[in-house]
């Protein structure tokens, strides 16, 4: 609502107060009052001048002004209410990610737990086999049933089958492979071949030799034969 629209309306309606006021004076025979009518005869005229539809609009600007007011009001409530409702709900996020990270973190702990026990169970069922030379009455030959037979007899039977499955891979059980190309030697092929002389002379011969260092290479680079299997399955040798 604009000054001049607030006054005007103002000025109009004091001057019809003053000019009912005036008649009325006029009706009991007051003197004075004559006076008032003839002032607020003028002020009448500034009525007449007003347009007719000057009083409306100004209650319009009005209701608008006030309109206005309530919008603004209903604006600031729903930006805090947005606000925060955003709030809790970066509240609730970081709670939810912490969790995750706990349970994470849980979850690893709870693998590495399972990873040393099985070390461990490993260790102790290969801590009772040989590690010194094995004195086996030496054949000319050996067939693949006879070189099993020894590695069952010397591989802890928990780890007996990932070993199995090294020399599989490595030999086909044959003592006497050799690769041509690195020079590896043997059931689980040794590189180079005479590194199994730390068991025994008759590494080339024995297979029972072979076994034995085999599985002490085995146990103490990876902790188990079937460690060592996890690993040459991932990567293709050991």
């Amino acid at each position: 609502m604009s000054p001049i629209s607030v006054r005007g309306f103002a000025v109009a309606s004091a001057t019809a107060v003053t000019a009912v006021g005036s008649v009325v004076g006029v009706a009991s025979g007051s003197t004075a009052q004559t006076n008032d009518v003839e002032a607020t005869a003028a002020d009448s005229t500034l009525l007449s001048e007003i347009p007719a539809g000057q009083l409306a609009q100004v209650q319009t600007e009005s209701l608008t002004q006030q309109a206005d007011t309530q919008a603004i009001a209903a604006d600031v409530s729903a930006k805090k209410d947005a606000e925060e409702a955003a709030r809790k709900q970066a509240a609730k996020d970081a709670v939810a990610k912490q969790k995750a990270a706990e349970a994470e973190a849980a979850a690893e702990a709870a693998k590495a737990a399972d990873a040393k026990a099985r070390k461990d169970a490993a260790e102790a069922t290969t801590r009772s086999a040989p590690r010194g030379p094995i004195s086996l009455a030496p054949q000319s030959s050996y067939t693949v049933a006879e070189v099993q037979a020894l590695a069952r007899s010397i591989v802890p039977s928990g780890q007996f089958q990932c070993f199995s499955n090294i020399v599989d891979h490595e030999s086909t059980w044959n003592y006497k492979a050799q690769n041509p190309s690195s020079g590896a030697y043997g059931l689980v092929q040794s590189l180079p071949g005479n590194k199994m002389a730390s068991v025994g002379a008759d590494w080339q011969t024995n297979p029972a030799t072979q076994i034995k260092w085999g599985l002490n290479y085995m146990n103490e680079r990876y902790g188990s034969p079937c460690d060592a299997w996890s690993y040459w399955q991932a990567n293709g040798n050991y």
